[in-house]
């Protein structure tokens, strides 16, 4: 089968790609189809990151292990990009060079038939310029409550000379 996605690049104006990929395609293989329709090298670190309906991160399955390796961890190239981008589960995270953070949404907006004569990934539809720089990220934690501005009372009263150890 072949899975119709449109890659959108979180910013104010409209910029995204349409692509055309195999659903039994590795999420790597769908990076360097993502990183090629942008016009990127594809030479910096990137990550997807499987998310609910209302795109908030979830789990994270990068291109390399920079893990300490504690734990098990999802690779792009050993991650069939069907067992996390189907019809149950149509949205994905991608981020690619994390000193920069492009940021997309992935959405699976289509399944078809292999069409013969047609080589995949494809390229369907661009619209929008890449800008020279990413877009402006906020970074926020959505208030949990009230915090406390000053946990040990007012920093004035902790005079370093007093209070070294």
């Amino acid at each position: 089968m072949i899975y119709k996605i449109r890659i959108i690049l979180d910013a104010q104006e409209d910029i995204f790609r349409d692509l055309e990929i195999e659903s039994d395609s590795s999420l790597e293989e769908l990076h360097n189809a993502i990183s090629q329709a942008f016009g990127f090298l594809g030479e910096e670190m990137a990550s997807f990151y499987t998310c609910d309906e209302n795109w908030n991160q979830e789990e994270e399955i990068p291109l390399f292990d920079m893990s300490d390796g504690s734990g098990e961890i999802r690779l792009m190239q050993e991650t069939p990009m069907a067992e996390v981008l189907n019809e149950e589960e149509p949205k994905l995270l991608y981020v690619y060079d994390f000193l920069n953070m492009w940021t997309f949404f992935v959405e699976l907006a289509d399944i078809a038939e292999k069409e013969d004569g047609n080589s995949y990934p494809n390229l369907l539809f661009s619209f929008g310029e890449l800008p020279e720089s990413p877009p402006e990220k906020r970074f926020e934690a959505e208030s949990e409550g009230p915090v406390e501005d000053e946990p040990f009372g007012s920093y004035d009263d902790l005079d370093f000379d007093e209070n070294w150890n």
